[in-house]
């Protein structure tokens, strides 16, 4: 096997510490959870992506979910080029934000209106201000293990018990904010019942990630996305569904197209930008009509609508077809079922969580259900393991808590070689206690 090194990467990451806080942009990036330093890359195409020290990997991470498409295809980046000709940001309504929020109703019928911001926490942020308005109240629910951006009321973890009230997990985020944010257990409806039952007519929306992407790959469990929506039913609360990674990756319709369960508002993301900064959220009419200036909510962004995001997202829609997903979904159970098999080669306990394009491998013997299943994996071995491929070409997420994204860009001898990888770096992750 050759021997990998990293010294220009080296020398970036400590210029970039003088600069960026940590010397990243966002936290997981910096390798703190696999040890060694992070990579620096100088491009990516395909399925490839190429360090500043000349080597290329496979990619996993395919930027945390956005490029569907794979890395730079090429019509995505003419249809970039030839807007960005025209002007890159106009501050003024564009025909491509029209025609974009035309693709995503007719994909996802919930959406009857949809209003373009910058991210996936704005949007959150921005739908968490709506129910409140729409409805009254203060508090939401949320789930273990489910991100939905680094808003204050989203970063916050439970205390002794599933109807404890949030507390803060970040220095900077009030007491009182994180009050107002209600901890439930993911694929656990009894937990749920018990937060409406104690806080009646408090709650304005439950909040959840419908397929779980943030504490790496949870899928729900039979009837639990159901059983949320006649629960928001039943306590008058809306049902918020956070799609920024299942939306377009599961299947066009996201979600709640597979699971057929209507939610009240959606959050999007990745996918819809096609690569670019963007974020979505909408729903029925009725309450994106509270949004300014239809109505007195107020939201607004510069960049929001920018005819860059919104050429690449409306290509990136377009792109999308039954037989893409059905591929995708062939090559994720090749390398799930490949990623078991080396573990149980070398005597690893894993547990592959898996549907269409999206997967994790946790290092346990037990199933992952949840956020506190998802923990009882050996993170020590995930570290081995994800070193172990990097030097064998494969780019993995830097967390053993992260999604792995395939692209219509990866092969079959990709997922064969990343198999072939894996069946040493388990060898060398079974070595850890």
């Amino acid at each position: 096997m050759k021997i990998l090194s990293w010294p220009t990467s080296a020398r970036l990451f400590a210029r970039a510490q003088k600069v960026l806080p940590g010397g990243v942009d966002s936290p997981v990036r910096a390798f703190k959870a696999v040890g060694g330093d992070p990579l620096f890359v100088k491009a990516a195409r395909g399925a490839r992506l190429e360090d500043v020290d000349g080597h290329t990997y496979i990619d996993y991470v395919m930027s945390w979910g956005p490029l569907i498409h794979g890395h730079a295809p090429r019509g995505l980046v003419k249809v970039i080029g030839d807007t960005a000709r025209l002007g890159t940001s106009y501050g003024a309504p564009t025909e491509s934000e029209v025609t974009l929020g035309e693709k995503v109703r007719s994909l996802m019928p919930s959406i009857e209106r949809v209003r373009f911001v910058n991210s996936g926490t704005e949007a959150a942020m921005s739908a968490v201000r709506l129910a409140r308005a729409a409805t009254g109240r203060d508090r939401i629910i949320k789930f273990e293990g489910c991100y939905h951006g680094h808003a204050d009321q989203f970063l916050v973890k439970a205390g002794s018990g599933a109807t404890t009230l949030g507390v803060p997990t970040s220095p900077g985020v009030p007491r009182k904010t994180a009050q107002h944010t209600l901890i439930a257990t993911y694929n656990d409806l009894s937990s749920c019942e018990r937060l409406c039952d104690s806080h009646r007519h408090q709650i304005a929306a439950l909040v959840v990630e419908p397929l779980a992407g943030n504490m790496g790959v949870v899928l729900p469990s039979d009837g639990f996305l159901a059983g949320l929506r006649d629960l928001c039913d039943r306590y008058g609360m809306l049902l918020i569904f956070d799609e920024v990674i299942s939306g377009f990756r599961v299947a066009a319709g996201g979600a709640q197209h597979v699971w057929k369960v209507k939610p009240d508002l959606t959050c999007l993301g990745k996918i819809i930008g096609g690569g670019l900064p963007v974020g979505a959220y909408g729903g029925r009419a009725d309450l994106m009509e509270y949004i300014s200036p239809a109505g007195p909510v107020y939201q607004a962004g510069t960049l929001s609508g920018n005819p860059l995001a919104m050429a690449a997202g409306l290509w990136s829609l377009n792109a999308l077809s039954k037989d893409l997903y059905k591929r995708l979904s062939r090559l994720g159970a090749m390398l799930a079922l490949g990623l078991t098999e080396a573990a149980r080669d070398a005597g690893v306990p894993l547990q592959v969580n898996a549907y269409g394009s999206l997967l994790t491998p946790f290092f346990t013997s037990s199933p992952v259900r949840d956020y506190r299943s998802a923990l009882q994996s050996n993170c020590m071995q995930y570290a081995a393991f994800f070193r172990g491929m990097l030097t064998r070409g494969v780019y993995l997420p830097p967390s053993q808590f992260e999604a792995w994204f395939l692209s219509a860009a990866h092969t079959e001898a990709d997922v064969r070689k990343t198999v072939r990888a894996a069946k040493a770096a388990m060898k060398e992750a079974g070595a850890v206690a």
